[in-house]
């Protein structure tokens, strides 16, 4: 006799996660910290790709920061940071759109088309899709911030049922080109769309009390939570960014932020359809 039954029990599990997420838009920005394992890269696009066949509407932001160090070494420019962001001088600039326009979204959109996903490559200055401004009064230093973002075009590409994908590169209205801060620009599209949830995929597990261990992860943090850890330095460096990002973003009608691994295999599917999540979440209560 032919057994015809097979183990569907992991759908009960998932099931009421896809039924509270999907038609909801998630903005996702992916780190370039956590994309330098070919594997994992393919599986992080994988997971995007479940999850868009599931009825998630996603946009892609991405960094690239491992990749635009590489570049700059080989061509003898100076690699400066000042409170994790990065001094983008006038060279700079340039080696930074070459590795995000040019490299890594054309390299992300080649492995959403092995899925048959309709994804479209863009960056904040197609299309005025960001207009951008001088962060610092610098008139040699090319970090950006967000004035304004094209939601128009975002919602259509997300009604036609497109992935877009981003890198974190804006204009002003002069047309000068600026280096965004990917979790930034991130926060920002999240903003203007209302998204339902920011999702910072980084190459830490979270907010954690001990950086260098993993078990020290806090899970569950509300304003309140943040506001403690920044005044004792637990977050710090690179991560004030990112919180600083979810807690803008949470202002503005965000309803949940996260921020997890993108190192650990299948981060994204355990963070967002399992009750065991593993990474930081941050909401406003």
């Amino acid at each position: 006799m032919i057994n015809n039954s097979y183990d569907l029990s992991y759908i009960n599990h998932i099931f009421p996660f896809i039924r509270k997420y999907s038609g909801n838009i998630f903005v996702i920005k992916y780190g370039g910290a956590a994309m330098q394992d070919e594997y994992l890269q393919s599986r992080v696009i994988q997971n995007i790709a479940f999850l868009y066949s599931l009825g998630f509407k996603i946009i892609l932001v991405h960094g690239g920061g491992p990749f635009i160090n590489d570049l700059l070494h080989k061509l003898n420019i100076d690699v400066k940071f000042e409170k994790g962001i990065r001094v983008t001088d006038k060279k700079t600039i340039e080696v930074v759109e070459m590795v995000l326009s040019g490299k890594i979204n054309k390299k992300l959109v080649s492995l959403l088309n092995q899925y048959n996903i309709p994804c479209i490559g863009l960056s904040g200055k197609d299309s005025n899709l960001a207009i951008a401004s001088q962060l610092f009064n610098s008139t040699d230093n090319f970090v950006g911030k967000i004035d304004k973002i094209n939601s128009e075009i975002l919602n259509l590409l997300l009604d036609n049922n497109y992935i877009p994908i981003i890198s974190s590169l804006a204009s002003d209205i002069n047309g000068q080109t600026y280096n965004i801060n990917a979790d930034t620009f991130a926060g920002a599209i999240a903003e203007s769309l209302h998204a339902y949830s920011l999702i910072l995929l980084t190459d830490t597990f979270g907010i954690m009390r001990d950086c260098k261990d993993p078990s020290t992860l806090i899970k569950d943090l509300n304003f309140i939570t943040v506001d403690e850890l920044k005044s004792k330095s637990i977050i710090s460096g690179g991560m004030i960014p990112k919180v600083e990002s979810c807690i803008k973003a949470l202002k503005n009608g965000v309803k949940s932020t996260h921020i997890i691994n993108g190192n650990f295999q299948d981060a994204l599917l355990y963070e967002l359809l399992t009750d065991k999540r593993i990474g930081s979440k941050i909401t406003i209560r």
